[in-house]
């Protein structure tokens, strides 16, 4: 008999194979039982979602693993911390229209879905009200409404949840509809699966991104060196071959990136690959995540450490987000 024909994962069903049983996970990983009673509590306030492209980059048996650590829910998530909220940035107060998010000169953040491939467990908007913000075709039309009506907006974000959990042929049709307001220049995609789910980079989709008028640019989010395997430098090339910038976002998380080497690591692996590292945020105070937390001065440190061991190029700008202020807050400069 012939063996059955071996078909290629496609990241649809990537996506679908995502693991979201603590259980299963520590079984998998195998790591101790004590972990279960705290994650199991802590997945019922914010699931556990992990795909099988990042599963395969955990180390087995260590329960310090920094890509473990950013998706294991954990006892300390159910911590009241002072200071920690549901909405940190108060992005509440800049949601003119539904799925929209209006907070700078310029530019408009739109809510393409709720849904990611990867549930960070620091996530900023996990308390999100997504249902509140689904993007059907009226929402749709309201976005675009708002936007040509501003003639000062002259770029659109795609974020969420994750945009490219959506399928090409709606990416397309969203696109082509921002194609018709004349002043728009600009689409910026922050979107975590290039490197959480790198299958997911196709070449149908980066047809998509090259028909448009609009000059495109995608912002990935890592953290840590770990992330970056051969599919993810794969899934970069594509872009970048089409014209495509690249560029990579990530937060400073305790226990998981806090170390210069790491750091100076991911930058240079970054721009390996052909990515530019842009931002280091410290950490949104949300309510459940308090653990990764790291002072304001202990950032600062890293950054002049940072500073004297990489070119000016690949040090990421050190920044936070603060509601309310016009543009993002850097905490660090060259005269430091």
């Amino acid at each position: 008999m012939h063996s059955p024909i071996q078909l290629p994962d496609t990241w649809q069903t990537l996506l679908s194979q995502t693991l979201e049983s603590p259980e299963a996970l520590l079984r998998y990983l195998r790591l101790p039982d004590s972990l279960l009673a705290g994650a199991n509590r802590a997945s019922l306030e914010f699931a556990m979602r992990i795909p099988r492209p990042w599963l395969d980059r955990i180390e087995k048996g260590n329960p310090d693993d920094p890509l473990l650590r950013q998706v294991l829910p954990l006892a300390e998530e159910l911590d009241e911390v002072p200071g920690f909220t549901r909405d940190p940035l108060e992005e509440s107060h800049s949601n003119p229209v539904d799925g929209l998010i209006h907070k700078y000169n310029g530019r408009v953040l739109v809510i393409l879905t709720g849904a990611c491939a990867i549930n960070c467990r620091y996530c900023f908007r996990r308390h999100f009200p997504y249902a509140e913000n689904r993007l059907g075709p009226q929402q749709w039309q309201n976005i675009l409404d708002y936007i040509t009506a501003d003639p000062s907006i002259t770029e659109v974000i795609f974020s969420g949840g994750d945009p490219l959990v959506s399928s090409d042929s709606r990416l397309n049709q969203l696109i082509t509809d921002l194609e018709q307001i004349p002043h728009l220049a600009r689409l910026r995609i922050h979107s975590r699966l290039p490197v959480v789910l790198p299958q997911r980079i196709t070449e149908s989709f980066v047809n998509v991104l090259k028909q448009t008028r609009l000059k495109v640019v995608t912002v990935i989010h890592s953290n840590h060196p770990q992330e970056l395997d051969i599919h993810v430098a794969a899934a970069v090339q594509r872009l970048t071959q089409a014209g495509i910038t690249v560029l990579n976002q990530a937060v400073l998380l305790r226990g998981i990136n806090d170390s210069v080497t790491t750091l100076k690591t991911l930058s240079e692996q970054l721009f390996a690959i052909g990515v530019l590292p842009y931002y280091l945020f410290t950490f949104d105070p949300v309510k459940g995540a308090a653990h990764f937390d790291l002072p304001d001065d202990e950032a600062r440190q890293l950054m002049r450490q940072l500073q004297d061991q990489l070119p000016g190029y690949l040090v990421p700008r050190l920044a936070r987000e603060i509601p309310g202020r016009g543009s993002k807050t850097l905490l660090f400069t060259d005269q430091e």
